[in-house]
């Protein structure tokens, strides 16, 4: 498989070094806005099989045309979600195939935005189902951790484990430390201030998707492996969009464990306007206030050799075992960031979110998960992904939990 991976920063950085212990990549091309950084990661592989480019992943031509001079069997979009749409209808343009972890973004209802939906999360993206069925091309969206993962585990879940399911809710936790900073985000700020700011979905059976006030609903959330108790609340994410289309449950939720501290910070930001990505005048000079905030704060890609503990993503599936019974399981993975660092030279978040568009990407190269049109993670069959994960180092686990007992 010939690849391009657009995006160099943290996620593209440890997708390029897990890729290069796989035999499946005939070619790779790292490509950024930064040349210099996308040849770093290229030579950081120390595989010929790899090299970088400088390119604009918002300039849809310059995509199309990248795509086209190296004949790439594959598209990996490590950008972050403005970059989706250019990406992505570059990808259709040249029948390529096309892989996120981060859908097309959201706008809110402009009268009720905390009660009704708006243009939601992959819209966009879904309105070009058709256009990308009639080309006979797979646009995998959500292939990260969460959304990717945790739909994977659903999908599992509902096939495997449940005769009916009551509620699929993907629950986040860690009790990762970043030494020597009072504020450090260990994911893209850009990102984690879009999804924990926007009003978050909830899907319900016979309510469809609505919308509900930032950090609502908070709950204490029991994490495995000796992570504990960790207070989650809802924020917007891909997974509340996604499973509904493909997996029969009378709720979809999406909590993330983010601490007291951390939701002050963004609402303070929110107060201030500088969660805002309209430019503003400062100096003559035109800037968007959240490329400001991201500026000033320390890239997560570099915290990993500061960075200690754990980091938890899993769903949790409650409703009608196989045996008619009630069940709660808890379907997860854990990745320890001094294990992360130690075997992959990546810190524990973006290790994670990175393993499993590659995991997509080999079973894909071998004609094991094909189609067409877009998709979800839980479109697909989820036991070879899973059958595969614990090759890449990557294994995880199911906990069997007392029905009502977990919080959720």
């Amino acid at each position: 498989m010939r690849l391009v991976v657009l995006g160099a920063g943290g996620v593209g950085g440890a997708a390029a070094t897990i890729a290069a212990r796989r035999d499946v990549f005939s070619a790779v091309v790292m490509a950024d806005y930064d040349a210099a950084r996308a040849e770093q990661v290229a030579a950081g592989t120390r595989d010929d099989r790899f090299r970088g480019v400088r390119l604009d992943a918002g300039d849809r031509s310059a995509v199309a045309e990248l795509l086209r001079a190296v004949e790439a069997d594959a598209v990996l979009n490590a950008c972050d979600p403005r970059f989706v749409m250019p990406i992505f209808d570059a990808a259709l343009e040249t029948g390529t195939t096309y892989l996120d972890m981060a859908m097309s973004l959201s706008r809110p209802h402009p009268q009720t935005p905390y009660e009704k939906t708006g243009v939601k999360l992959g819209d966009e993206q879904f309105a070009r189902a058709e256009d990308w069925e009639n080309r006979g091309v797979l646009a995998l969206a959500g292939i990260g951790v969460e959304p990717g993962l945790s739909d994977i585990f659903a999908r599992y879940a509902a096939d495997n484990l449940f005769a009916a399911v009551d509620e699929v809710g993907v629950r986040d936790g860690a009790d990762l430390v970043v030494e020597g900073y009072d504020f450090a985000p260990t994911f893209s700020i850009w990102t984690t201030i879009e999804e924990c700011l926007n009003p978050p979905v909830i899907w319900e059976r016979d309510r469809g998707w609505f919308t509900t006030e930032p950090f609502s609903e908070p709950e204490l959330f029991e994490f495995p492996e000796g992570i504990g108790p960790v207070e989650c609340v809802n924020v917007e994410h891909e997974e509340v969009l996604l499973m509904p289309r493909w997996i029969d449950a009378r709720r979809v939720t999406f909590k993330y464990g983010l601490g007291e501290e951390f939701i002050d910070v963004l609402r303070t930001l929110h107060k201030l306007g500088l969660d805002s990505t309209t430019p503003v005048s400062v100096g003559g000079a035109s800037v968007s206030p959240r490329d400001v905030v991201a500026g000033c704060l320390p890239n997560p890609a570099t915290l990993g050799p500061r960075m200690k503990g754990r980091t938890c993503a899993g769903t949790l599936v409650t409703g009608t075992g196989k045996d008619g019974s009630r069940r709660e399981v808890y379907l997860y993975q854990v990745a320890d960031n001094e294990e992360c660092m130690r075997k992959w030279g990546a810190q524990a978040v973006v290790w994670q979110t990175a393993v499993n568009p590659i995991v997509a990407l080999e079973l894909i190269a071998e004609g094991i998960w094909s189609g067409a049109g877009v998709v979800g993670p839980e479109a697909l069959d989820p036991q070879p992904f899973l059958d595969l994960l614990p090759e890449y180092g990557a294994p995880w686990g199911i906990d069997e939990r007392t029905p009502g007992g977990s919080g959720a």
